[in-house]
């Protein structure tokens, strides 16, 4: 007997939307059957994705479709938790667009439903199902195997050519705003997550952000130092790199380290004398991870145990990013 298909509505259809419609595609359970932005334009592009993809007309009528299982919010922040409100009302489960919000009171009302009425609810941190992340939590994590030795320290590298990336040309202005745009929000929160799953908080040190001097646009470099469990971390960041989107997380271990790259690229050395050991094929490893990551979608829409953070957790992150966006240089 097949397995049930579960209905999934979007709202917001910027690149990140459609993205995922096509993902969700291939997918034998998810499937998106109703869709919606505020942006003629950008329904246009969705509907030339998924082929007979309703359009709504409006947030409040596709929450309110019936039949609807589930809800992917891919706005920006601002709208994340009013939507996630409103689809709780309706009885959906919400997978939301990380940053969860800038407003820490609403989020943590939200929060507090949450865990009051057993709300279903994730936010999407890439990172959460992949391979990488279960090598770190598996060998530095609590109850670790410490099989490079104990934790020394963590180093996480950005750079990026121009901010937004051109890929991200579409996505509004408010990316590249200071309010609620910036890559410390969109690509340094993805690391400080997997920073935070396998340590726990981390207590920011010193931090310096250099702005640019209109007052309105995103920061242009951030470097930080923090502690986690001890452990130091040193945080490097700036646009005007060579490369369009760099970045790489180093862990080193008494013995030895591993490495990501280029966000789903796994790498250890098992010594200091060693050279690099690739884990796997980077494509493939992304793949994996993708397709975890909608599989544990389905069990959180179907309310079973799934590993993708929560609203909880996703707040927890960004109150770390926004001490460092807060931070006087010092």
């Amino acid at each position: 007997m097949a397995e049930q298909r579960l209905n999934i509505g979007v709202i917001g259809l910027g690149v990140m939307g459609r993205r995922m419609l096509t993902r969700l595609n291939d997918h034998p359970r998810l499937r998106v059957t109703r869709a919606w932005d505020a942006d003629p334009v950008a329904c246009a592009a969705a509907c030339a994705v998924q082929a007979g993809l309703e359009i709504a007309a409006g947030a409040e009528s596709l929450i309110a479709t019936p039949g609807l299982h589930g809800l992917y919010i891919a706005t920006p922040p601002a709208a994340h938790i009013a939507l996630s409100e409103r689809a709780f009302d309706a009885g959906l489960a919400v997978f939301c667009e990380k940053p969860l919000s800038t407003d820490f009171t609403d989020a943590q009302r939200c929060i507090d439903r949450i865990a009051r009425e057993g709300q279903r609810a994730a936010v999407n941190f890439a990172l959460a199902s992949s391979p990488g992340l279960t090598m770190l939590g598996q060998t530095f994590g609590p109850g670790g195997d410490q099989s490079l030795g104990a934790l020394q320290a963590i180093e996480i590298e950005l750079s990026f050519a121009a901010w937004p990336r051109a890929w991200q040309a579409g996505a509004g202005a408010w990316l590249s705003e200071r309010a609620e745009g910036g890559f410390s929000r969109e690509v340094l929160s993805h690391f400080i997550f997997v920073l935070q799953r396998v340590l726990g908080p981390a207590e920011l040190l010193r931090c310096e952000v250099q702005w640019p001097a209109d007052g309105r646009r995103a920061e242009t470099a951030l470097q930080a130092e923090l502690r986690v469990a001890g452990v130091p971390v040193s945080i490097q960041g700036q646009v005007g790199g060579e490369l369009a989107d760099f970045n790489r997380m180093s862990w080193q271990g008494a013995s030895g380290a591993i490495e990501l790259g280029d966000w789903f690229g796994l790498a250890r050395r098992r010594s200091a004398e060693s050279g690099w050991e690739l884990m796997g094929d980077p494509a493939q490893l992304r793949s994996r991870s993708q397709t975890e990551q909608l599989d544990q979608w389905t069990a959180l829409v179907e309310g079973r145990p799934h590993s993708l953070p929560g609203f909880a957790e996703a707040l927890a992150v960004q109150q770390t990013i926004e001490s460092l966006l807060a931070a006087k240089n010092a």
